[in-house]
């Protein structure tokens, strides 16, 4: 897929996530820890990502190995940000980030955050994970808890 067309996927999968959130009543004016997912066969490739990712501010975590369904190993990382949960925040973030996947030849896999709002505690759990199904990308199958 070309950046251009990434880039528009992303860009509508924001404003997607962000309304749903807020419809069902997420704090708007709340700061939002934002996790961008990466992921690569290459190892070094990644770690040549989340390098660029440091360079532009954000916190990076350190690399995971994953064993896929068909029993190939993927690495993966997080780069990590905190902010309001506005459209064009998460709209020069993610590209940003597609463009330094691009430039690694690596996965940008999109972002997941958490509902904050007034819930009572251990509810809402649940929900979370709900968020990931329905914006999970179809080629992007992860057992991440957020969206």
């Amino acid at each position: 897929m070309s950046v251009e067309r990434q880039l528009k996927e992303q860009f509508a999968e924001n404003l997607e996530i962000v309304d749903a959130l807020l419809a069902d009543g997420s704090e708007p004016d709340a700061e939002y820890t934002i996790e961008h997912h990466f992921s690569a066969t290459n190892f070094d490739r990644l770690e040549k990502a989340a390098v660029d990712a440091f360079k532009l501010g954000f916190e990076v975590n350190d690399a995971e190995e994953m064993e896929l369904e068909d029993g190939s190993i993927i690495f993966c990382f997080d780069a990590i940000a905190k902010h309001k949960l506005e459209v064009p925040l998460l709209d020069k973030a993610c590209e940003q980030l597609i463009l330094v996947a691009a430039k690694q030849k690596v996965d940008y896999d999109g972002w997941g955050t958490f509902f904050v709002g007034d819930e009572v505690e251990g509810e809402g759990e649940e929900d979370d994970e709900d968020y990931d199904e329905d914006f999970e990308d179809d080629e992007n199958e992860s057992d991440d808890k957020f969206h």
